[in-house]
């Protein structure tokens, strides 16, 4: 990405112009976050969604910010909450014998954090379920203090042929520490609405 001159993404990856990542390749469809109603005084009230499936097309590419900062509290809480007991993550002074010298940030943390910095953009209210997740990769760990930054790349879209109104979308997403190094990448697919199906009524 390209450094704090293009739009604050790290170095090393892919640089979008302002607002044209959340609107490439669309089909003319001009998606919005929002969903438009009003209250009983008539002031509309906006809000915030992903898009729909319709909204999506191969070879878009989203930029998710803010980045997210992994800390020790949050690598030492994942980590027992999830009931991992490595000691890469926990024993501090045992790590600093091993090849890192130091704690790794919980590689489940990272993959969560991953999906998760992809949701107000893509899947806030327009999923229907998450179906699965392939090719997972961590190339290198995240240290405690690092900065985790995701892209995510549409690398399929079609209709469901058994759920009217909803398709199936995969997506590519891709995470890079501050200085633009990938350190983890996963292959994501989830059931989404369309927004005709929306428009219906349906949830």
């Amino acid at each position: 990405m390209s450094g704090e001159g293009s739009g604050g993404l790290p170095e090393g990856g892919r640089s979008v112009p302002d607002g044209a990542a959340h609107r490439a390749g669309t089909g003319g469809v001009e998606p919005t976050d929002e969903a438009v109603s009003a209250t009983p005084t008539g002031s509309a009230v906006i809000e915030q969604r992903g898009l729909y499936v319709d909204e999506l097309a191969v070879g878009s590419v989203y930029a998710h910010r803010p980045g997210r900062t992994l800390t020790e509290a949050d690598n030492v809480l994942f980590t027992t909450l999830t009931m991992n007991t490595q000691a890469l993550h926990l024993d501090a002074a045992w790590s600093a014998g091993q090849p890192f010298g130091q704690r790794l940030v919980n590689s489940m943390l990272t993959l969560a954090t991953l999906v998760g910095q992809s949701v107000s953009q893509l899947t806030q209210g327009t999923i229907v379920a998450q179906l699965g997740l392939t090719d997972v990769t961590f190339p290198k760990p995240l240290f405690h203090g690092d900065t985790l930054y995701t892209e995510s790349e549409i690398i399929g879209v079609r209709p469901s042929s058994s759920r009217p109104g909803q398709g199936i979308v995969s997506m590519a997403h891709t995470g890079r520490n501050q200085h633009g190094e990938v350190v983890a990448t996963a292959t994501r697919s989830v059931l989404m609405w369309s927004s005709t199906a929306n428009r219906d009524g349906q949830p």
